[in-house]
């Protein structure tokens, strides 16, 4: 196919000859902007490597220098602005359109995949497919490789197989990250090492069909992408010839085939700019690569290179703490947040007895802080993992303090949670057909049909008495499903015995073993993650006497919202977030809890240097009050109280850096709210008087 570009509009001829005549310039950048930001919008082109520490106003740098680009005489049509979320984009777009008299909507500004789409289908038929190529969400994507996998090995039982869903994860991670198949199989899904070959055929098979059928996934907007820029030189010039100026944000997010889509994008002059932050970098575990922003330099021998140090968010002592913590680190581009706002309050370094106490900790002092006349709205409690929070949510729960998860749902929301729990509900309810639904449809060759004829068969009586009789062959299914059958009853049978009842953690553990943590592996995203949550969870129902005393509390918990505060508006809350969802957000006050070894750190962490990345974001969140909290002592799975050590990273900060605080708490059985005394629940009508006269008897409900 020849290449050639299609007819220009006559808007496109306008742009094109406006850098023939310079506009008049309407946005007073010296007085808009600080010498750093100015420096960096006001540089005349070429490589430009942009190292923006939090707080230091990197958007309002990126807008403007699109704006001084138009104001130039650039056409807007040639300035690419590539961003992670489509929202970022037109945020930054809208403010150049205020700022400049016209043009910003002829801007491609985008995520990668947009804007890989939006060329893509220019020069589709290059690539063997169609202009109108079709889209794969994840589901299409996950049905499309169950399809290749039946192609490739339509005689091997399904059970030694890895699920398609595994596979879409670990393909789009080989894909993104450009790692080999065997690795990304090592870290991500060892179980299926030996099946590499196999694995390697079921990829090759699901390219073709998708090939085939005209379709691509969400992988292939950046692969195609550049597969484009490298393999047909003519394409490439083209792009080169209309983006004339390529701006990157977040670039130390970026993996290692968004920076190679990058660098091929670059025409003759060069025009790049980069803006990241080295020290927040944490998406490691998504592939970002961290070499990207460390090796921009290398790439581009002549790039210059800018520091955006002058930090609006936080005060002088939280700046000075972020600043130690974060010389640590060996491998970074040195700077200093230097910061502009008043404040000398100390963070404050909060020692606390066990977790319970760390909960009632933060409670107390988000009520007080909430007394003084703050708004919850701007606190946030911030973790390392989404299972830290379970004390804390259960506590807030219980004082009525209304808050919000910005991570995910609440922890006993959480599909994994659920489903482990149907497990022991079914075992302390065997009449729960949810719970025996939900646990059922977890295993192979059982679909809601097939459980819903099970249950029909088990139900009246005992359930669980007439699961357990069921002998094999007794009932009618696929082999899959009857050897999935024999396992359901021979862990429900575990479940049910007076070691187990009597146990609730080791009730959940057990579960885990048995099969969930497997299943999360083939099924769910971030296993690692969600694993250290269900482990998270057998700790907490260890301090309690018996399974059926632990799924009444947790039940209770769950009803009760925590979604009334008498003292503020309804909609005001406090935010619980992981420290990856907090990035780019901030609050006045911060409380950034179990900082404990082992947790954070987290004790399966491979590099430190992440971790205090991690640690340096989340202390860079806070405005004005910080709260490093760490438990001293936990109880493990044998019911032993651990000692903890601090966080290496509050080690290694000067003393004089933070207020020590050590709370001494007598812990009592805070327990649920209890209904008023002196009233009395009235039977509604529709019940007969005499269900009413038997509930008389048995005396008032308090």
């Amino acid at each position: 196919m020849r290449v050639g570009k299609p007819e220009p509009s006559v808007n496109d001829k306008l742009a094109d000859a406006a850098p023939r005549r310079r506009r008049h310039r309407h946005v007073d950048y010296p007085s808009e902007l600080n010498p750093q930001q100015l420096e960096v919008v006001q540089h005349p082109g070429g490589p430009m490597l942009v190292l923006a520490g939090a707080g230091t106003g990197k958007t309002r740098t990126l807008v403007y220098r699109v704006c001084r680009l138009i104001e130039d005489g650039v056409p807007p049509g040639t300035i690419l602005l590539l961003t992670f979320t489509n929202k970022a984009a037109r945020e930054m777009l809208d403010r150049v359109e205020q700022l400049v008299e016209r043009g910003a909507g002829r801007v491609m500004g985008g995520t990668f995949h947009s804007a890989g789409n939006r060329i893509l289908r220019r020069y589709a038929e290059l690539l063997g497919y169609s202009p109108r190529f079709s889209i794969l969400d994840r589901e299409d994507a996950t049905d499309l490789m169950g399809a290749a996998l039946a192609d490739v090995s339509p005689d091997l039982p399904r059970r030694r197989l890895p699920r398609p869903k595994l596979l879409v994860d670990v393909y789009s991670y080989v894909i993104n990250t450009g790692h080999s198949l065997d690795d990304v199989l090592l870290a991500r899904a060892p179980q299926y090492l030996d099946q590499s070959e196999l694995i390697a055929a079921v990829f090759k098979r699901y390219l073709e069909r998708k090939r085939d059928a005209d379709l691509m996934d969400f992988d292939d907007l950046l692969l195609n992408w550049l597969l484009l820029l490298k393999r047909f030189p003519e394409a490439r010039a083209e792009l080169a010839e209309r983006f004339r100026h390529v701006l990157v944000d977040e670039y130390q997010d970026t993996n290692r085939l968004q920076a190679d889509i990058v660098d091929a994008m670059l025409g003759a002059d060069r025009n790049l700019m980069v803006v990241g932050d080295d020290a927040q970098s944490i998406y490691a575990f998504r592939g970002a690569d961290y070499a990207n922003i460390l090796s921009f330099q290398e790439r581009h021998r002549d790039c210059a290179v800018f520091r955006l140090e002058i930090n609006y968010r936080s005060t002088p002592p939280i700046l000075a703490l972020a600043n130690a913590s974060i010389s640590h680190n060996e491998h970074q581009f040195q700077k200093e947040l230097r910061p502009t706002r008043r404040g000398e309050e100390l963070p404050s370094r909060v020692s606390v007895p066990t977790p319970e106490a760390q909960a009632t900790f933060v409670a107390d002092e988000v009520l007080a802080l909430r007394e003084e006349g703050e708004e919850l709205e701007q606190m946030a409690v911030l973790y390392r993992n989404h299972a830290h929070s379970l004390e804390l949510q259960v506590e807030l729960t219980r004082r009525n303090i209304p808050y919000r998860v910005r991570s995910g749902v609440r922890f006993f929301e959480q599909r994994h949670v659920k489903d482990v729990l149907a497990h022991l509900r079914f075992v302390a309810n065997p009449r729960d057909e949810v719970s025996f639904t939900r646990l059922i449809k977890l295993r192979r060759g059982f679909g809601a049909r097939l459980a819903a004829r099970l249950w029909s068969r088990v139900a009246g009586g005992n359930p669980l008495r007439a699961l357990l009789d069921l002998a094999n062959g007794n009932f009618d299914a696929p082999r899959a499903a009857q050897r999935s059958l024999g396992e359901v009853r021979a862990l429900v049978e575990d479940l049910a015995s007076p070691r187990r009842t009597g146990q609730p953690g080791e009730a959940i553990r057990a579960v885990v073993e048995a099969f969930y943590r497997d299943w999360a592996r083939e099924n769910l995203d971030n296993a690692g993650s969600r694993l250290d949550d269900l482990e998270q969870l057998a700790l907490f129902a260890d301090g309690y006497a018996d399974t059926e005393a632990f799924l009444a509390e947790i039940t209770l918990l769950n009803e009760l919202s925590g979604e009334d505060l008498a003292a503020g508006p309804p909609d005001e809350s406090l935010t619980l977030s992981t420290i990856h969802q907090a990035k780019g957000l901030e609050w006045r006050a911060v409380f950034l809890i179990w900082l404990a070894e082992g947790r954070f750190p987290t004790v399966r962490a491979e590099d430190m240097e992440e971790e205090r990345r991690l640690f340096y974001v989340a202390v860079t969140r806070a405005k004005e009050d910080l709260y490093l909290v760490h438990p001293e002592i936990a109880r493990d799975r044998y019911r032993v109280d651990v000692l903890l050590d601090p966080s290496a990273f509050l080690l290694e900060l000067p003393p004089e850096l933070s207020e020590q605080r050590v709370v001494h708490q007598e812990l009592g059985t805070s327990g649920l709210p209890e209904l008023e005394a002196g009233g009395r629940y009235r039977l509604p009508d529709f019940l007969s008087q005499d269900d009413e006269a038997e509930n008389e008897d048995e005396g008032d409900i308090n």
